[in-house]
């Protein structure tokens, strides 16, 4: 009789391709855990930004009189604008209570951004600002809304800012706000 020989257990190509298979999935799950903690950190970031743009902005709602005109509209000109490449005031020794003048307030509120946003304090001159608009193009000094703008820095192709051109530096985010008041 011929006695037939039964193998038992698994081959050498086997056990590696499934060496093979599980390191690639291993290496697809260690990708995602790093972009997903760029994804969080992004968002957190950005979260602050809206938070501190809402709060000048609830600022300015709670002194109107200093930035609407008699019909409504935001005026021309106010301690609360800060144009593009011009600097903020500067703090006043106490923010706790909120100072009583415009110019005071935006100081604290521009004290409190620089320490909250990483890198800010480098782009409050160059890239924070705080004007009227009417959408059209950045502080046309014209509509009735307020447009905030804050900043901050991060690393190389980290900023998931989707309305990123070409020759944008790609190390600065931008948070907008438009509202009108």
């Amino acid at each position: 009789m011929i006695s037939r020989v039964r193998n038992r257990g698994f081959s050498m190509i086997e056990v590696l391709v499934t060496l093979v298979l599980i390191s690639i999935g291993v290496l697809g799950m260690v990708a995602m855990q790093a972009k997903g903690i760029t994804y969080t950190q992004d968002s957190v970031v950005r979260n602050q930004a809206a938070l501190l743009a809402d709060e000048l902005m609830e600022i300015l709602r709670s002194d109107r009189q200093t930035i609407l005109d008699v019909k409504g509209v935001p005026t021309s000109t106010s301690d609360y604008y800060k144009k593009k490449g011009t600097a903020f005031p500067d703090a006043p020794a106490s923010c706790n209570p909120l100072p009583a003048s415009a110019e005071d307030r935006l100081g604290c509120w521009a004290a409190k951004a620089a320490q909250t946003l990483p890198d800010a304090s480098a782009l409050l001159t160059s890239d924070f600002y705080v004007c009227r608009t009417d959408g059209s193009a950045v502080c046309p000094d014209k509509g009735a809304a307020i447009e905030i703008q804050l900043a901050w820095r991060v690393k190389e192709n980290e900023c998931m800012d989707a309305n990123a051109k070409a020759g944008d530096d790609l190390t600065i985010c931008h948070y907008h706000l438009r509202a009108e008041l």
